[in-house]
């Protein structure tokens, strides 16, 4: 399991294509090391204990530095926050009620999350 004292530990779900894509990003902006990836989508895969598979699996998670497990939209700012070029967005997340506009909205895409995976899948089927 990752070291959960030095950064924020993300974990997806791999085998969605959005998701995989996403991450690659966050990846990419990661140049100070800040996050840790745990792809959710192996069965082996050590997760923290108050986080199950199978809720890995449905939504976002992020276990922050100070050992903080959060998910959602609250899940997504953390990640903003860790990264120089997504802090705007973090700091906008922090105005009266944008947190509440985030956290329908990305309720509102757990719906859609399997027809978008699939016809992602379709648009870029290696991932990229």
């Amino acid at each position: 399991m990752p070291d959960k004292t030095s950064s924020t530990t993300i974990y997806y779900d791999g085998s969605c294509p959005v998701c995989a894509a996403e991450i690659r990003h966050y990846r990419d902006q990661d140049a100070e090391q800040a996050l840790e990836f745990v792809d959710v989508a192996g069965t082996d895969v050590p997760l923290p204990p108050d986080l199950d598979r199978e809720q890995a699996m449905a939504r976002f998670h992020v276990m922050s530095s100070d050992g903080q497990l959060i998910d959602g939209a609250r899940a997504f700012v953390a990640v903003w926050a860790s990264l120089p070029k997504w802090r705007w967005a973090a700091r906008v997340a922090a105005l009266p009620g944008a947190m509440r506009v985030l956290d329908m909205a990305y309720s509102a895409s757990l719906w859609f999350r399997p027809a978008i995976s699939r016809l992602f899948g379709r648009i870029h089927p290696s991932g990229n």
